[in-house]
């Protein structure tokens, strides 16, 4: 227990500290570097230091900068100090004999409240007794017989245990979400994919990736812990520049990685020191070696987030992270072959990550990028240099709205429309501009489109048109304005008309319908854990859960998101936070999901937070820009057959 003390005080700060870095940068092979500041000749520039002298009384003295974990990953700390620039802090306890390292990491990983409770090895707090004092407490208050005979507290009892249970639940996920944190030269970066302590194999889901650190980093924005989101902006800002290269050829200067991992490695020149690296993935290790589209995208929605939760506007306004947003912006802006203001992007470039048909203009990367362009022009500073890239990235705003609203949404107007297409139109003014086959509606669309109600379908390319629906895009386009009100509102009511279909019994099909049969075999190449109903393929993702809350708090429609949290309390916790659902009603934990997700357990977090508080999802949301809804009601109402040059004529 001594041990255990000497630990706190010296994380809390009771302690004084050994050692301070200064922070500067080093790129070799594609790793960042952290170095000591000590004298030395060494040709890599120094970052931060770790440095772990052994000797005979190396016992004695154990480095807490960071724990490691498994696999070279730190997490675990629950006490951090606020991050007030980039420097590294790093410290030495001393003297801490008369326990094993194991010991000291459980004792670190444990606060006093966590002691006082008996967990089970799977991590999962039991709630009987909790329910049992809430018990005891009510045979103590006001009650008695009512007039059937039961006992008038009987409301007040089951109430009372339900609310213990859902505070249960939420304790057990912000425990989960603390535990997968991952340290960088003492300060929190990340946090891995997954946490699970009964499993030996992580793949790489012991990782830091962009996309599913999301809604963990608005889970820490939410609670009002900054730092590990400013940390995650600012590091993974420094990955941006880092040389990524697949035999011999090199994507665009902008490209954020996919994921990055810290990793302890031996000191160059010294057997008895250690530093901390950052080691990041583009895409060179990934499977199927696909490059992150929606990393940069994300990246720049939560930059936008941490000003508006924290209000601290000094991070966006760093000539470093100025200079990031312009770099994705020209990649994303970069001029093509493509004729649609869409982004052209290969199969497996987002959530989606592997091959499920997505390839060419899927929603999801236009609701993203429609996201990322408006917080982009929100934050960037106005300057000379800048002004072609904000006329370009106005201009994209408008076709990308436009595009999107009119060719992409579909209700059972637009389906009868399209039934009764004429092809092989050749017409500056031709209704089927796509030349879209009527054939290609499905037999399923038929009976699943509700007779109030519509959604923009999944992907749009010349003579084809992806009629699934994808949920991701479909709640981001409502979150970041891309669909118009009406269609907002369409969205929503077609969720509830489809609820068995959408959510059944844990929220929410990350697409809908599953590929099968010989479409599946085709499609997928029999992809063997994109299965129908599985994983990718009409699998069920409680992470979805934030996004879906955020929309409905923006239309005013709460209940939709709380009915669907309600849903997922019944289970996620019981059966340990798995990443993903399968079957048709996601009766089964997915049969590849990894156990203790943390996006799983942060999107159910988002979700309570922001129904408990909706007024923190305007941090959040876009709202229309008046400008661009100006513009694309003109469109609309000049002519159902547009003209060639509308655009010359709008925008100049």
């Amino acid at each position: 227990m001594a041990t255990s003390e000497a630990v706190r005080q010296l994380l809390s700060g009771a302690l004084p500290r050994v050692g301070c870095f200064d922070l500067s940068l080093s790129n070799v092979n594609g790793v960042i570097s952290v170095q000591s500041g000590i004298n030395n000749t060494r040709k890599r520039s120094s970052v931060c230091a770790q440095v772990h002298k052994h000797s005979r009384i190396s016992q004695d003295r154990r480095r807490i900068c960071a724990f490691q974990a498994k696999n070279g990953v730190f997490h675990g700390k629950n006490d951090v100090s606020r991050l007030n620039s980039m420097s590294c802090k790093c410290q030495k306890a001393e003297s801490l004999t008369g326990a094993t390292a194991e010991d000291q990491h459980r004792d670190l990983l444990v606060d006093d409240s966590d002691k006082a409770t008996s967990i089970p090895p799977n991590g999962i707090t039991s709630p009987g007794i909790n329910e049992f004092e809430v018990d005891q407490q009510l045979k103590h208050e006001k009650g008695g017989l009512g007039s059937n005979g039961k006992p008038a507290t009987a409301g007040k009892h089951k109430e009372s245990r339900q609310k213990v249970r859902t505070n249960s639940i939420e304790d057990e996920a912000w425990k989960l979400l603390k535990n997968s944190m991952v340290y960088y030269c003492n300060n929190p970066i990340g946090t891995i994919a997954a946490n699970n302590p009964n499993s030996t194999s992580t793949l790489n889901y012991d990782q830091v990736f962009i996309r599913d650190f999301i809604p963990s980093g608005i889970a820490f924005l939410l609670k009002g812990e900054y730092d590990i989101v400013r940390n995650f902006i600012l590091h993974t800002l420094q990955l941006q520049s880092w040389e990524k290269t697949m035999d011999c050829y090199s994507p665009g200067q902008g490209l954020m990685p996919a994921s990055f991992k810290v990793r302890t490695v031996p000191l160059d020149g010294d057997d008895f020191a250690t530093e901390d690296v950052l080691d990041p993935d583009f895409g060179e290790a990934a499977i199927g070696r696909v490059a992150p589209v929606d990393s940069g995208l994300w990246w720049i929605i939560l930059l936008r987030a941490y000003g508006k939760c924290s209000g601290d506007l000094s991070v966006q306004e760093r000539v470093d992270v100025q200079t990031g947003i312009k770099m994705i912006l020209k990649l994303c802006l970069a001029d093509g072959f493509d004729m649609f203001p869409t982004l052209l992007v290969t199969d497996g470039s987002c959530m989606i990550d592997r091959r499920m048909g997505i390839h060419g203009h899927p929603l999801e990367i236009q609701a993203l990028f429609y996201s990322a362009l408006l917080c982009a022009r929100e934050m960037l500073a106005p300057e000379d240099a800048s002004a072609d890239l904000m006329r370009a990235l106005n201009n994209r705003l408008v076709a990308l709205s436009f595009h999107i609203r009119e060719y992409y949404w579909i209700d059972m107007r637009k389906l009868n429309e399209i039934y009764r297409y004429k092809t092989e139109e050749y017409s500056y003014d031709a209704v089927n501009k796509f030349n879209i086959y009527p054939d290609q509606i499905p037999s399923w669309l038929v009976g699943f489109m509700p007779s109030t109600g519509g959604y923009l379908i999944g992907n749009l390319q010349p003579a084809h048109m992806d009629f699934r629906f994808f949920s991701l895009g479909n709640l981001w386009s409502i979150v970041s304005s891309l669909a118009t009100l009406d269609q907002s509102h369409a969205i929503l009511d077609l969720i509830e008309a489809k609820w068995d279909e959408l959510v059944a019994d844990m929220p929410f099909k990350i697409c809908y319908p599953a590929l099968e049969g010989q479409e599946w075999q085709i499609i997928t190449g029999s992809d063997p854990k994109n299965t129908p109903w599985s994983y990718h393929n009409g699998g069920s993702w409680p992470t979805l859960l934030w996004q879906l809350t955020v929309a409905c708090i923006k239309l005013n429609r709460p209940e939709i998101a709380a009915k669907a949290v309600e849903l997922a309390e019944k289970r996620i916790s019981l059966d340990n936070w798995p990443e993903y659902y399968d079957t048709k009603r996601a009766r089964f934990i997915g049969k590849q999901a990894q156990l203790f997700q943390t996006w799983s357990a942060a999107g159910y977090l988002v979700a309570k937070i922001l129904l408990a508080n909706p007024s923190a999802a305007k941090n959040l949301v876009n709202e229309e820009d008046s400008e661009l809804a100006n513009i694309f009601s003109c469109m609309i109402s000049s002519s159902p057959r547009r003209k060639r040059g509308w655009k010359k004529q709008i925008l100049v």
